[in-house]
Parts: C-alpha cells; sequence; structure tokens
C-alpha cells in the first residue's frame, strides 16, 4: 500500500502475521512530534487483537486444520444442525449470497462438503476493522494476501488516500493498476480474486474454464467487494454484468486472453 498526497510524504509504521495461508498486515501513519515508542506499542496491541481475530476463525473454519468444524463436517463427524451458531450463521450468509449471484457463490464443495474459505477471510478482515475502530483507531490500512480494508488517510488529518496496488497475473512482480481507498473517496475495500496467485481453486458455474484469469472488486464493505470477485471468476460474464448492475461497485477483470474489462472508476 502506498499513500497519496501531494503535500507530504507520511512515516508509516507496519507489523505482519501469517494466517488463513496468507500474510496479514496493519500499517498506521505516524503522526508529527509521536514518540515512536507510544506508535509501535499502540500498533503491536492493535495488531494483536487483529491475529488473535483471525487465528480464532481460522481454528474453527479451516479446512486445513484436521480438529476443525470444518474438518469434522467434511469428515461427517459433525452435522451442520450440530455446529457451532457462528458456523451456522456464516453459512446462512454465504447460502444468502448463493441466492443473490444465482449459484456462481456457494457455500458447498462440488462434493457437497461446506467450504466458507470464499467468505470467511472478508468476514474476517471485516471484525479486525470494526475491533481496530473500537480501539479508537481512525486512519489505518489491513491487507490481508491481497484484500484489502483501509480508513482514513496515511497523512493523519488529511484526505489523502490510501493507494491498493493491483498485481499483473502475468508477472507478479508488477502492478497492473491501482485504487484509492479512505480518504474523501467512501470506498474502503478491494478484493482480488482468481488463478494467478494460487492457482485454479475457484469453481465455475456450468461446464468449462473462467473466461477470467483475475478479477479485483472495489466496494464499500470488504464481504461484498470479496464474494462478488470470487462470483465473477466463477460465474464469468454474466456474472460481472449482474455484479455491475445489482451493487454499487467497481470492477476490474482480466480475461485470459489478457484482455481488460473495467468500470468507470478503474479506467479513472
Amino acid at each position: 500500500m502506498q499513500p497519496t498526497s501531494d503535500l507530504e510524504v507520511p512515516q508509516l509504521k507496519a507489523k505482519t502475521f501469517r494466517c488463513m495461508g496468507t500474510v496479514i498486515s496493519l500499517t498506521v501513519p505516524v503522526a508529527p512530534g509521536e514518540r515512536s515508542a507510544a506508535a509501535e506499542e499502540a500498533l503491536t496491541d492493535a495488531t494483536g487483537a487483529v491475529e488473535r481475530l483471525f487465528q480464532e476463525l481460522d481454528a474453527r473454519f479451516s479446512l486445513y486444520r484436521t480438529e476443525s468444524e470444518a474438518s469434522r463436517l467434511a469428515r461427517r463427524e459433525l452435522t451442520l444442525r450440530a455446529a457451532s451458531q457462528d458456523f451456522r450463521d456464516r453459512y446462512a450468509e454465504a447460502a444468502q449470497w448463493r441466492l443473490l449471484t444465482e449459484g456462481a457463490f456457494t457455500p458447498e464443495r462440488p462434493d457437497g462438503v461446506p467450504d466458507l474459505s470464499g467468505l470467511v477471510k472478508g468476514f474476517a478482515i471485516k471484525e479486525a476493522g470494526a475491533a481496530l475502530q473500537s480501539l479508537g483507531l481512525g486512519d489505518w490500512c489491513l491487507n490481508a494476501g491481497g484484500d484489502v480494508l483501509a480508513t482514513g488517510s496515511p497523512i493523519a488529518g488529511s484526505r489523502a488516500s490510501w493507494q491498493a496496488g493491483i498485481v499483473d497475473p502475468e508477472d507478479r512482480t508488477t502492478l497492473i493498476a491501482a485504487y484509492p481507498l479512505g480518504g474523501g473517496t467512501g470506498v474502503g475495500a478491494l478484493a482480488t480474486s482468481g488463478s494467478a496467485e494460487r492457482g485454479d481453486h475457484i469453481w465455475t458455474s456450468g461446464a468449462g474454464v473462467s473466461a477470467f484469469r483475475q478479477v479485483s472488486v472495489a466496494a464499500a464493505d470488504i464481504v461484498t467487494a470479496d464474494v462478488l470477485a470470487t462470483a465473477v471468476v466463477a460465474g464469468g460474464v454474466p456474472m460481472l454484468n449482474r455484479a455491475t448492475s445489482g451493487w454499487d461497485v467497481e470492477v476490474l477483470a482480466i480475461r485470459n486472453d489478457g484482455g481488460i474489462l473495467a468500470t468507470q472508476g478503474f479506467r479513472a
């Protein structure tokens, strides 16, 4: 993440940790005159709160953890009806998204096993954002494997925006675009889905391969951005049209042949 400002280059502090198979980073600005030790302590406390939240959700929903609820459901040792209220709530939320996306987003694998990985990371970012606000932090950027939620500014007290970079799927060392978050934009979330980073891990609607190699969605909230990015990869052009007509979002979709489809917000 990089800030935008014509006036000054801000000082930023960041901390990272690993969870849900990716790197999560929290970045905050350091106000002029702020004591370095105080800023470091505040960032450490905030990052600890975020990490605990991610770890708790991963322990419940990860299919890579053998003793998680998700794994017990996959092994048929637990029924959905007997699962925790938290699990059932997230499943119900994912099922609602299945209806809204006409099946492009689904809470199950093709074999019928509940798999909420397409929802849980976005939910974790959303809950982490609420935790940061409860701690009194007004300027921060949270990045979980390229899914970004930001509020305020990298320069405390200004309207400068954070810039979320979108990686070129053909060259992971190059940015193909950037999108402003926070600041005065009113848009706080950006999520990217596709096969470039993790290989093919999204089940497409119907037969065949997805028309898109990578899809980025900017929205007011991270769950909407995350779910719709996945849904467009899975549902192709018909889902892209539904997303842009049914939600207040901006979309950048990269075809398998390298062609790009972009809404006005990304073209600007």
